[in-house]
């Protein structure tokens, strides 16, 4: 049997490869050290208070003990891991957060996004303190896709890969996500 400092030098592959055979905790805690913190930060960026962002990470990592063996292994583990925590983040937004829009705001679902042509340019001059509050108003499943093509600068195959979605329904999501954000930013500011 090999020890735990063995372990370590395994690649998550075979990590996770040898954490679904034995169901070896100690194993799993070699894969909380390596991705905790990037699990942390992301959850950080969804709710947004260090004691939220603790107990979803630690939710993220028990739920992941339990579906571990649902790894396949058609992409890289940290891009699996990467999905299952932002699903588990977006789930956690729509149950235990309620949105506070004022009533006299526009409804970000009036509109019809491929009415408006956004370019990335714009996005980028958006201020950051109202682009805060603007991703808090939309929909977890704008944010996420915006998070991961322009905080994270996933390209849009690899944003195919984590949402196991076409190339073309991820440009138009991005695109959808990219008018509404213009759209809760300008009702906000």
């Amino acid at each position: 049997m090999k020890t735990t400092s063995e372990f370590q030098n395994l690649t998550d592959e075979e990590l996770v490869e040898n954490i679904i055979k034995t169901k070896n905790d100690i194993l799993f805690g070699i894969l909380y050290e390596r991705y905790s913190h990037l699990v942390y930060n992301k959850c950080y960026g969804f709710t947004k208070t260090r004691v939220e962002a603790e107990d979803l990470t630690q939710d993220v990592f028990v739920k992941l003990f339990q579906k571990l063996s649902s790894f396949l292994g058609k992409s890289k583990f940290s891009t699996w891991l990467y999905a299952f925590t932002y699903n588990m983040c977006v789930d956690y937004v729509n149950k235990h957060v309620l949105k506070k829009v004022s009533t006299n705001d526009m409804d970000v679902e009036d509109y019809s996004p491929l009415q408006i042509e956004v370019d990335d340019s714009s996005l980028f001059l958006l201020k950051e303190e109202t682009l805060k509050k603007a991703l808090e108003i939309i929909a977890p499943e704008d944010k996420m896709i915006l998070l991961l093509k322009y905080q994270d600068d996933f390209s849009i195959k690899k944003i195919t890969t984590v949402l196991e979605i076409s190339e073309s329904a991820v440009k138009m999501r991005l695109k959808r996500a990219k008018a509404r954000i213009i759209e809760a930013y300008n009702t906000i500011r």
